[in-house]
């Protein structure tokens, strides 16, 4: 890692930790980042699952009046996302490097049109839809947070809308609650990935520093949140980003 290496790579956690926060994708923004300095795929994810770990107590912070009164139901589904991060996490150790490079790009697209979802997912809470949400909850929660702590771009808009049908619906309340969530999902996943996998530090460093201080004005950005121009604006990043993966990956 060079200086300029680090600087953008402090640049885009910050970023990626704002938007993350607010209800965006983290990983669009910090994964190519990661990739642009050269870091492997597979180990540009395990530098990524690792850094998201900081945007969890400055979420915390940032969130504290709409977590008022929330501390029963966070200790009981962070419970549910933990054992999901967990078994991403060793899912990820066993994947080979050569095989993860062709996964990714479906994994970057499908969280990118998840973002584009989000609305109509909305839309069915506010007209009374709230079928099978004793089911979707937790079945939804463990499988997301498995697929968190395998890659995770996507999943915290994927948590959002789950949570936006199933639990509040409204914005800053429901990202509150969904930051805490991956949070505990990110936390169980990094120290998997420490104590049995190869962590490029020198990465983690400044992309982690980056995303505590974009996460402390992530949820802020959420109480005034432009929805439609930043649901776009990541979304068509995360499609375009998908597609150069694929030519990278020979498809």
């Amino acid at each position: 890692m060079t200086v300029g290496d680090e600087a953008i790579l402090l640049v885009a956690g910050a970023a990626a930790g704002l938007v993350g926060t607010a209800g965006g994708i983290t990983s669009l923004i910090s994964y190519p980042a990661l990739l642009a300095v050269g870091v492997p795929a597979l180990a540009a994810n395990v530098v990524n699952v690792v850094a998201l770990v900081a945007c969890w107590p400055g979420s915390a912070l940032a969130s504290r009046p709409e977590l008022a009164g929330r501390g029963r139901w966070l200790a009981r589904w962070t419970a549910v996302t933990a054992v999901g991060g967990a078994a991403g996490a060793a899912l990820l150790l066993s994947t080979s490097a050569g095989v993860f490079d062709r996964i990714v790009p479906f994994l970057v697209a499908g969280g990118a049109l998840a973002l584009l979802a989000q609305p109509r997912l909305s839309a069915r809470h506010r007209r009374g839809s709230r079928s099978g949400s004793a089911v979707a909850l937790p079945g939804g929660l463990l499988a997301l947070s498995v697929y968190n702590g395998y890659f995770g771009a996507g999943s915290g808009v994927m948590v959002l809308a789950l949570l936006m049908v199933t639990v509040d619906d409204h914005l800053a309340r429901a990202n509150a609650l969904k930051n805490m969530l991956i949070g505990a999902a990110s936390v169980v996943s990094a120290v998997a990935l420490i104590a049995f996998g190869s962590v490029r530090w020198s990465a983690v460093v400044p992309l982690g520093a980056g995303m505590l201080a974009g996460s402390l004005l992530g949820p802020r950005v959420a109480r005034r949140l432009p929805g439609p121009v930043l649901r776009w604006a990541v979304a068509l990043i995360g499609l375009g980003f998908a597609v150069v993966l694929g030519v990278r990956a020979g498809f």
